[in-house]
């Protein structure tokens, strides 16, 4: 592995270059086969890989900073595929290799952007998943670099790609549930303890400080490491990142469609919530109600962490949008419209879809993806912004327009985030 420093300086030559780096710029043929790399093995990653395969991608090389994964996961798509593939600890050899196409960046969200920026600048297209960065600001510079540099990047929020999740949108939008006053989005799920282990030393088959790597140094903490990460703040963006992107990505693509993507962002936010229930390690709410004032309607987000029984409207995790005529109620299953008496009216039944398929069918077409980088970005946002309000502990105004707190400067320190300077933000 190259030092530390060597890492920053390589990172900052890949911006000083990109006269040379539009790399894999042409379409590619419709039989001509995708290669991918995997970026991060557990969990998410490994399914979003597999699913990539199923549809017709070739992933070359599984990239991880804990060897264990690679043994557990490389055989996996390796039977899938029916091609062995390569291993490595370090992302950036996977950036240097030409024959790769794209990357799945399926890590911890403090290393999306610190991996996503380089991947755009070294002609890489980018499947990441959700959320796409840990600040606003990042935000920004991974849809400036996708643009910069030419770059397909899906973000993976799946509903996007799911064909009764468009039409329930473009129903909400046609006028026939009237004058939407309220749009709601929910989670209700049991999350249970982690409980309160010592610091300890790291497992020998990981690379510890490299897993940190932009996150602050800390002692090894199981707690702190592979899945339970999402419940602190340095490396996650709490069950609104992680769970309420996805029902709010829903509530957002309505939004989109009634008022454009340009103006799809509230005002006024305000987040109540905390620790409620278990007295363990996590940082992040378990219970939480957050509002966001668009000046003629509400969207509302509310989390439960600790039951899933008598969910919100009979679904554990749903959207719904409430208008002055009728409902319409959305989940996983389809949608469903109820009418001012309650009476049901139109509906739809969910259908089969594959947010990696159009990820690879982009890549070929070059054609914008279903969760494009600006609209993940969007969807990114309404969760950064409820996760302000939480830290601040009151209502915060925001400026849609030029996405900033105006006249307050404890909002606005956190549209930008410090980092370890052994790993600074790359240049984009």
């Amino acid at each position: 592995m190259e030092s530390r420093r060597s890492f920053v300086g390589r990172t900052g030559a890949l911006a000083l270059a990109s006269g040379s780096l539009n790399l894999n710029p042409r379409a590619k043929g419709a039989n001509e086969r995708i290669t991918l790399a995997l970026i991060g093995g557990r969990n998410q990653g490994r399914g979003v890989a597999l699913r990539a395969v199923k549809a017709g991608a070739l992933v070359k090389t599984l990239c991880d900073v804990d060897e264990e994964i690679i043994r557990k996961v490389a055989p996996q798509i390796q039977e899938a595929q029916d091609r062995p593939l390569d291993s490595v600890r370090d992302f950036r050899r996977v950036l240097d290799d030409k024959d790769i196409d794209g990357v799945i960046i399926a890590t911890p969200d403090h290393w999306h952007t610190h991996m996503a920026l380089p991947a755009c600048q070294a002609g890489k297209d980018v499947y990441v998943e959700k959320p796409l960065s840990q600040t606003i600001r990042e935000g920004q510079l991974i849809r400036d670099a996708a643009r910069k540099y030419g770059r397909v990047v899906q973000v993976g929020t799946q509903r996007r790609s799911g064909e009764h999740f468009r039409t329930a949108a473009e129903y909400v939008a046609s006028g026939k549930l009237g004058r939407i006053c309220l749009i709601k989005a929910w989670m209700c799920q049991v999350r249970n303890t982690i409980g309160n282990p010592p610091d300890g030393a790291p497992q020998a088959s990981a690379d510890y400080d490299m897993w940190l790597g932009p996150a602050p140094a800390r002692p090894f903490n199981a707690n702190r490491f592979h899945y339970n990460w999402r419940f602190f703040w340095d490396y996650g963006n709490s069950e609104l990142g992680n769970q309420g992107v996805h029902m709010l990505d829903v509530a957002l693509w309505g939004i989109q469609l009634m008022r454009g993507l340009d103006n799809c962002l509230p005002t006024r936010i305000s987040s109540n919530g905390g620790i409620y229930w278990l007295d363990d390690a996590k940082e992040v709410p378990d219970t939480q109600v957050t509002t966001y004032d668009y000046g003629s309607f509400l969207l509302v987000w509310e989390l439960r962490s600790f039951a899933r029984h008598h969910p919100i409207d009979g679904t554990a995790a749903g959207t719904s949008f409430h208008g002055s005529e009728a409902t319409l109620l959305l989940d996983g299953s389809g949608w469903k419209v109820f009418g001012k008496d309650g009476s049901p009216g139109p509906s739809a039944p969910a259908s089969p879809s594959s947010h990696e398929k159009n990820f690879l069918e982009c890549m070929k077409s070059r054609r914008p993806p279903n969760a494009e980088v600006d609209i993940g970005r969007l969807s990114t946002t309404l969760c950064h912004l409820g996760n302000i309000s939480h830290h601040l502990r009151r209502d915060i105004r925001f400026d849609p327009k030029t996405e900033t707190f105006p006249g307050d400067k404890a909002a606005n320190a956190y549209l930008v985030k410090q980092y370890r300077k052994q790993y600074p933000l790359p240049s984009a």
